[in-house]
């Protein structure tokens, strides 16, 4: 075996086993912090369930990116980063910081990945050669890693959704970073999916544990940034559209959110029950069953994106235009968009575990 792959496996088997073998710790440790979720009206657990688990995929993830790869100067900002939103998760897990609060953490930690370099910097103009973002690449590169940050927290509604969909979309980032020699962030996409994976049996309904906002935010912040040094950095404008594919379950379920509040004249904010899983349980499917079937469209949107990569520009476009209206009307009729029930059947399916 070259010896590339056995540092491949080695990484990939301590990231797992680390995260899978830790998690009854942290769980008693979040009991002892005081990062519990209690249950109420609303949520479907009837005891208070530890919500600490972003811990351990912190430190499986982290771990086995310091005993397998050399770290470069893109890969130190993410960590740096990621460690900030963790910690700022850890706090929120614990004491339920401002959402304002959270949003300056993200900000800087945003600001430190961009000073390392994650950032997008060129795509082509579809009209006439390269097209240079100059200043406007640190907003729009902040944007996208604030907006995935949030996004990913957003979608966080359901045992084992967030983790399941934030394992397809690492595996499928790392696939494309590997189609274009991007080795680097493919390794690092392949640990991140391991840890995950390793946590997802103590989080798979019914869960003994939540990932929490410090699990949450740290896999949308370390998501956005490997999908920018990875696939964004490429000087093709489909490219820019590729994570955006590979991010869709939570990038449009929070657009679509923002649309449903905005006609609605409520708080972009506030928290409804019109999200992708909640609709999903209105239509009468389980609480397992709306999770396969996000699993499903996750890697189905990974699955074009992975195409789009591999064909002339012109058919990217016709499948990235197919994928776009496919996701519009299929909202539409199940009701993301307007936040009107179609056929309620909720009661049977439960309720969530928590509004997002």
């Amino acid at each position: 075996m070259d010896s590339s792959l056995k540092i491949f496996v080695f990484g990939v088997i301590i990231a797992f086993a680390v995260a899978y073998l830790i998690m009854p710790l942290v769980s008693r440790l979040a009991f002892h912090i005081g990062a519990v979720d209690q249950p109420d009206a609303r949520k479907v657990h009837d005891r208070p369930m530890p919500r600490l688990g972003g811990l351990g995929i912190f430190v499986a993830f982290v771990l086995a990116i310091l005993v397998t790869m050399d770290i470069d100067r893109s890969l130190t900002g993410i960590l740096l980063g990621g460690s900030l939103i963790f910690l700022v998760g850890v706090l929120d897990d614990v004491y339920d910081l401002s959402p304002w609060t959270k949003l300056a953490a993200q900000i800087i930690g945003a600001l430190i990945a961009v000073y390392f370099g994650v950032r997008v910097q060129v795509m082509t103009n579809p009209f006439d050669g390269m097209l240079q973002l100059g200043a406007m690449s640190i907003p729009l590169t902040i944007l996208w890693i604030i907006g995935v940050t949030n996004a990913v927290n957003l979608i966080d509604g359901l045992d084992g959704l967030a983790a399941g969909v934030c394992v397809i979309a690492a595996i499928t980032v790392g696939i494309v970073a590997w189609q274009g020699q991007q080795t680097a962030v493919a390794f690092a996409c392949m640990l991140l999916a391991a840890a995950i994976s390793g946590f997802l049996p103590h989080n798979f309904h019914p869960a003994r544990i939540f990932m929490g906002d410090s699990g949450s935010m740290f896999l949308g912040f370390v998501l956005s940034c490997l999908s920018i040094s990875g696939l964004a950095k490429g000087a093709t404008l489909i490219s820019l559209f590729v994570p955006v594919l590979i991010l869709g379950i939570p990038v449009f379920d929070t657009l679509f959110a923002i649309v449903r509040r905005v006609n609605n004249q409520a708080p972009i904010f506030s928290p409804d029950k019109a999200h992708l899983h909640h609709r999903l349980m209105d239509m009468g499917l389980s609480h397992q069953g709306s999770v396969l079937a996000i699993y499903a469209i996750s890697a189905m949107l990974g699955g074009a994106a992975v195409i789009m990569t591999n064909v002339t520009s012109p058919k990217a476009i016709m499948i990235l235009g197919l994928v776009m209206v496919l996701m519009v009307i299929g909202a539409s009729r199940i009701g993301i968009v307007s936040g009107k029930t179609t056929k309620a059947s909720g009661s049977k399916a439960g309720g969530v575990r928590r509004e997002a």
